[in-house]
């Protein structure tokens, strides 16, 4: 009965204190549902085929976490439960790459560093805070600094045996969230111009992965 009047206190202070450190991006476990994707909308694959723009500006408006899950699901989201087959294709099934989302702006989501899982159409919080700084800091690509969210691209090199798989993997999924951002009427650009490391290590971003594309995403 000591011990624990003389932990209580200690108890307390932790309760006040942590989440303190929860926002100055302390690692998560936290894991949020997506709201379900959409699989119908209103403008034809040939439309936004045609449509699709590199867009560098945004208007400096939030995006709901609707519209930023229909973008995640377009990238890597699952199709085909059974065999867990996604909606972009992979060299021998092996999905090679991992999705991020950096927000900023969006509607119900705090700021900070999110990995999506595609079983499930979930997010896990990776860290809360100023994700979009380090980003841009790390990167030096001005469409990062006034979009409400990004995309960072990963693959993973050691589990591919061809290493070039983990690229033509990014570039089917960068195309998906291109065509999805058109139907939602919005801008995005695909960026390989930084240096990988620098946007690892800004991101804490684990050994083994290499980022491949950032993915301002915004209203046009």
């Amino acid at each position: 009965m000591k011990k624990v009047c003389l932990l209580a206190p200690f108890l307390f202070i932790a309760l006040i204190v942590s989440p303190f450190f929860n926002l100055c991006g302390a690692v998560y476990a936290q894991t949020i549902k997506l709201p379900e994707p959409k699989v119908d909308g209103p403008l034809s694959i040939e439309k936004a085929i045609k449509e699709r723009r590199s867009i560098r500006s945004y208007k400096p408006e939030s995006l709901t976490i609707e519209a930023v899950s229909q973008v995640l699901w377009a990238a890597q989201g699952i199709t085909e439960p059974q065999k867990g087959l996604r909606t972009a294709p992979s060299a021998r099934a092996q999905y090679l790459i991992e999705v991020y989302l950096i927000a900023d702006n969006v509607t119900d989501l705090k700021p900070g560093l999110y990995k999506y899982i595609p079983k499930g159409h979930l997010l896990q919080t990776i860290s809360l805070g100023d994700a979009k700084e380090r980003l841009f800091g790390a990167a030096g690509q001005t469409p990062i600094k006034n979009a409400p969210c990004a995309l960072l691209i990963t693959g993973h090199i050691a589990r591919s045996t061809n290493p070039g798989w983990i690229y033509l993997e990014a570039g089917h999924s960068s195309q998906n969230v291109y065509l999805q951002c058109v139907s939602l009427n919005f801008g995005t650009v695909a960026m390989a111009g930084f240096k990988p490391e620098e946007v690892k290590k800004a991101l804490n971003i684990p050994d083994g992965e290499q980022p491949i594309y950032i993915m301002p995403i915004g209203k046009k």
